[in-house]
């Protein structure tokens, strides 16, 4: 089976070198809270070989690429690190530093190459090489999940679904035949999927994780409401809705001024937590 690659546009090769003397804007000293969460990157991009890229400057690294796939889109040649942050909500020093991770620095006066810059990111995210998806649970969020076009417009094209539900198993999804959960190994390896996707049940989700890394998938995104164990060498994001809910609910409290200063005694008798903090 022919697996859509999804419709990015060509990508440009990462020139090797810079012309000589070129004049750069200067990496500017920023408390780093980053270091203990370093990935090695070393697979990915020579320059940043000697100096691990640490997993929260990746994770900007992703939000960088999406400002500059814009701004390529709308035809721009450079763009200073100011404009570059400040669409990217950062500031301008952390944006420099997190950029002289991976070997770019901009021209004084001019800013970056914004599709050279493009090149740099997408080598170091690991985009220069081809991806494919495989989720598994196709029920109401997977179902969004597998007809969202953005996946493959940004090289992750959806390339397996699958769904232990009779009714489900042979219907297709924006052109992905549903298959049963228990062709898992043979449909990953046949498609070269590199990348699974959790929208399980929680009591599902583990031996599904077990299935996608018998068949040789390293990176797992979570939507279950549980935690994945994974062997050594697999990579696992969690991304729990419930959650970033409960987060935001706290800065909506916080604006209230209903946030319970620390130490705050327990509840008085009858009254529950939530009733405690509102009142």
């Amino acid at each position: 089976m022919t697996v859509d690659r999804g419709t990015r546009p060509t990508r440009r090769a990462v020139p090797s070198s810079r012309p000589p003397g070129e004049d750069v804007e200067p990496d500017v000293a920023v408390p780093d809270d980053d270091t203990a969460d370093a990935v090695d990157t070393t697979g990915d991009t020579a320059d940043a070989g000697a100096r691990p890229v640490p997993g929260a400057t990746v994770a900007r690294l992703a939000v960088y690429l999406r400002v500059l796939t814009s701004l390529l889109a709308d035809g721009r040649g450079t763009v200073s690190s100011e404009e570059l942050a400040a669409a990217a909500g950062v500031n301008s020093a952390k944006l420099r530093k997190d950029l002289s991770l991976i070997g770019s620095s901009g021209v004084r006066g001019v800013g970056y190459d914004v599709s050279r810059l493009t090149a740099e990111v997408e080598a170091t995210l690991g985009l220069t090489r081809p991806h494919a998806v495989a989720l598994v649970g196709v029920g109401n969020l997977g179902h969004a999940l597998a007809g969202y076009g953005g996946f493959a417009q940004r090289g992750f094209p959806v390339a397996a679904l699958f769904d232990v539900d009779p009714a489900l198993v042979g219907t297709t999804i924006a052109g992905v035949e549903v298959e049963p959960v228990d062709a898992i190994g043979r449909v990953c390896a046949e498609r070269g999927v590199t990348i699974g996707v959790v929208a399980t049940p929680a009591a599902a989700a583990q031996p599904v994780c077990d299935q996608l890394v018998a068949a040789g998938v390293r990176s797992i995104l979570n939507f279950a409401p549980t935690v994945l164990a994974v062997p050594a060498g697999v990579e696992v994001r969690k991304v729990d809705l419930a959650v970033e809910m409960q987060v935001l609910s706290f800065h909506v409290a916080q604006r209230h001024g209903t946030v319970p200063a620390a130490g705050l005694a327990a509840p008085a008798a009858g009254r529950t937590p939530r009733e405690a903090v509102t009142r």
